[in-house]
C-alpha cells in the first residue's frame, strides 16, 4: 500500500470536484422551473437537504445553508403576502376574506389594493412562492457542500478575477456570522448583555473592526501573489476572444430565449449549443493574458461524472415529464384540485440522492 510522506498513514481520497456540486444543484434548480407541483417540489427540497446534511462539513461557508433555508421560507411568505394585498389576476370563486379595497387614480389600471382574497389566487401563488424557494434552496446547498477556494483553482484563467471577487463575497458572510456567534458567546460568558441596541452596538463595533483588518489582510495576500498581472497578447487573439465571447453569449441567449418560447423548438437547441462552443472558446483564449498555475488540481473523477450526471438526468427527465403530461406536473387551481404525485417523475427525482451513496463523506 502507497503511503504518503508522514511514517504509518495513509493519504485521503482526494475531495470530489467542487464544479460536480455546482452542476448537480443548479440541475435541481432547472428541474425545479419545470413543475409547480408542491409534492415534486417538496420532494427536490428534502432530497438536496438530505444530501448537505449528510456531507457538508463544519467550515464556516457550510453554514450557509439554513441562511439560504430562511431566505427561501421568507420569499415564500412575502409572495403570499403580496397576493393577499395586491391581489392575483386567477379569477376564483371562493372567497376567504374581503379586505378594504383602496381607490387608486386611473393611471394604475390592473392594480388594486385589498378586496376579495380567494383560496385560487392563495393556491396560484404558494405555488409560485414554493418553486423559487426550491431555486434558493438548491442554490443553498451548492454552497454549502462546495469549497468556495478550491472551486476558485477550477475557474479558467478568463473568469480568475471575477471568481476572486464572488468567492470573497461567498465566504464574508459566513465568517461575519462566525464572529457575531463567538463575540455573542464571549459577552454571555462575562455575563454582559449581547442583545438590544447596546449589545448590539457592542459587538457590532469589533465585528466591524475584524472585517476591515481581515479585508486589509486579504490585500496584502492578493498583492504579494500577483493579483492582477496580465501578460502580454497579440492584437489578433484579443480581437478574436472578443468576438468569440461576445457572439457565444448571444448565442447562448437566443438559444435560451428559443428553448422558453414554442415558437424556437426548431433552432433554439443548435443555436444553444454553438454559442456554448464558442464562448468556451473564447474563454479558453482569453486565458492566456492571466499567467497562473495550479496547485494540485482537483481531479474530475468518475465520482464528479456520476454527481453531475445525477442532477442532469433529475432536469432531462422532468423537462420530457413537463412535455409529455404538463397536467401532472402544473396542477390546476381553476378550478381548485389536489396535487398529486406522479410516480416517474418522482422517481426521477429520488436519482438526486445519489451523491449520497457515491461520495464519501469528509472528516470535520
Amino acid at each position: 500500500m502507497r503511503r504518503s510522506g508522514v511514517r504509518g498513514t495513509v493519504p485521503r481520497r482526494a475531495a470530489l470536484h467542487p464544479g460536480a456540486w455546482w452542476l448537480w444543484s443548479l440541475a435541481l434548480g432547472t428541474a425545479a422551473t419545470r413543475t409547480t407541483n408542491p409534492l415534486l417540489l417538496a420532494l427536490l427540497i428534502a432530497t438536496a437537504g438530505y444530501v448537505v446534511a449528510t456531507h457538508r462539513t463544519t467550515a464556516p461557508w457550510s453554514r450557509s445553508y439554513t441562511a439560504f433555508a430562511k431566505l427561501a421560507f421568507a420569499v415564500l411568505l412575502i409572495r403570499l403576502v403580496f397576493a393577499i394585498a395586491l391581489g392575483s389576476p386567477i379569477p376564483g370563486t371562493h372567497v376567504l376574506v374581503t379586505l378594504p379595497e383602496v381607490p387608486l387614480p386611473h393611471w394604475a389600471q390592473g392594480i388594486r389594493l385589498g378586496g376579495k382574497v380567494t383560496a385560487e389566487s392563495l393556491v396560484f401563488a404558494f405555488y409560485d412562492g414554493l418553486r423559487l424557494a426550491t431555486l434558493l434552496v438548491c442554490v443553498g446547498a451548492a454552497n454549502a457542500l462546495a469549497n468556495p477556494a478550491r472551486l476558485l483553482k477550477s475557474l479558467p484563467g478568463a473568469l480568475y478575477e471575477m471568481g476572486v471577487a464572488v468567492v470573497v463575497a461567498l465566504t464574508f458572510a459566513p465568517n461575519l456570522i462566525a464572529d457575531v456567534q463567538r463575540l455573542r458567546a464571549a459577552r454571555r460568558l462575562r455575563g454582559r448583555p449581547d442583545s438590544g441596541i447596546r449589545g448590539l452596538l457592542q459587538v457590532g463595533l469589533p465585528v466591524l473592526e475584524g472585517a476591515l483588518e481581515r479585508s486589509v489582510a486579504l490585500a496584502a495576500a492578493m498583492d504579494a501573489r500577483g493579483y492582477g498581472r496580465t501578460a502580454e497578447v497579440p492584437a489578433p487573439v484579443r480581437r478574436t476572444t472578443t468576438a468569440l465571447t461576445l457572439g457565444g453569449l448571444l448565442g447562448v441567449c437566443a438559444g435560451t430565449y428559443g428553448l422558453l418560447t414554442a415558437e424556437g423548438g426548431t433552432y433554439s437547441l443548435p443555436v444553444l449549443l454553438a454559442g456554448v462552443v464558442a464562448a468556451l472558446a473564447g474563454l479558453r483564449l482569453g486565458g492566456r493574458r492571466s499567467p497562473r498555475t495550479r496547485y494540485r488540481p482537483d481531479p474530475w473523477d468518475a465520482r464528479a461524472w456520476l454527481v453531475a450526471a445525477s442532477g442532469a438526468a433529475v432536469a432531462a427527465l422532468l423537462a420530457l415529464a413537463s412535455a409529455r403530461d404538463p397536467s401532472a406536473l402544473h396542477p390546476g387551481v381553476v378550478p381548485l384540485t389536489a396535487p398529486t404525485l406522479p410516480l416517474w417523475p418522482a422517481a426521477a427525482v429520488l436519482l438526486a440522492l445519489l451523491p449520497a451513496f457515491v461520495v464519501p463523506r469528509e472528516p470535520s
